[in-house]
């Protein structure tokens, strides 16, 4: 164990730091992208509409289902509002002819406290290198998060709109709405990506083995996850069907995508 508290010291830069002993979580914004001087090139067609402005918001990707595969995507829409926070960094092992290859996983809850929450996990031989996966894969699994009333709807939406269920391996998770003023009443996992995911009030009931951290925070984020597939009477006014982007801008995206060359500035 003391071997492993000063692997993990050493490779995030001596002081851990932070109130809960992490140094990465709290209130961090823009993660990956927020201090890198590179520009972003996209790499996909979807990249490409972002960048260029042709889409707005990131709801028209919600809307057509599409797949988000840069990370860069996220930090245009969501960059200054995203917070990250490190769930939990354990070590596991494989045996090999050797002996024993140690490496880390991290767990990473990432949103905006608006509606938006993403859960990431990556392995890696290194803690830093590990938590910077995590970051990049929670922003690529960020999802949109349906909020309702209890009882009457008067102000703006604080719970969940009905009850929900989300299971990884023995953990079952139900949310419950509650009335408004209850709080979160919630294990500290749970509670912790609600919260991000813009909850005020929510009752919360889990079965199995709670204690393992990784399939309790999938099992939450799966039952906020499926708060969108729940088809309530309030949804169901005709739809009103519109081109895909890829359909909209296909001449647009049928040119050659040619990297600016940035422009030297003298002085």
């Amino acid at each position: 164990k003391q071997w492993y508290q000063r692997r993990v010291r050493a490779s995030r830069g001596g002081s851990r730091g932070g109130s809960r002993g992490r140094g990465r979580g709290g209130n961090r914004s823009g993660g990956r992208g927020a201090g890198d001087p590179k520009e972003w090139y996209p790499c996909t067609k979807l990249g490409r509409l972002v960048k260029d402005g042709m889409i707005k918001k990131i709801e028209e990707i919600y809307l057509f289902s599409l797949p988000i595969k840069e990370a860069e995507i996220i930090d245009f829409f969501l960059g200054s509002k995203l917070k990250d926070e490190v769930l939990k960094i354990m070590p596991v092992q494989k045996q090999t002819r050797a002996g024993q290859r140690t490496r880390f996983k991290a767990f990473v809850a990432i949103g905006d406290f608006d509606g938006h929450i993403g859960l990431g996990v990556k392995c890696s031989k290194e803690v830093a290198t590990a938590i910077r996966g995590a970051i990049t894969l929670a922003k690529l699994s960020v999802i949109p998060v349906r909020r309702g009333y209890w009882g009457n709807k008067i102000g703006t939406p604080h719970t969940v709109p009905c009850k929900v269920t989300g299971k990884c391996g023995s953990v079952l998770v139900r949310l419950v709405p509650a009335p408004r003023g209850t709080g979160l009443v919630s294990a500290p996992v749970p509670k912790k990506l609600l919260s991000m995911a813009g909850f005020e009030d929510c009752y919360t009931c889990a079965t199995g083995q709670t204690a393992t951290l990784g399939n309790f925070a999938k099992a939450t984020f799966a039952a906020i996850s499926a708060t969108y597939a729940y088809l309530t009477p309030d949804m169901w006014s005709a739809t009103v069907f519109t081109n895909s982007p890829y359909q909209e801008y296909t001449d647009y995206l049928a040119k050659p995508f040619v990297k600016q060359p940035k422009k030297e500035v003298k002085y």
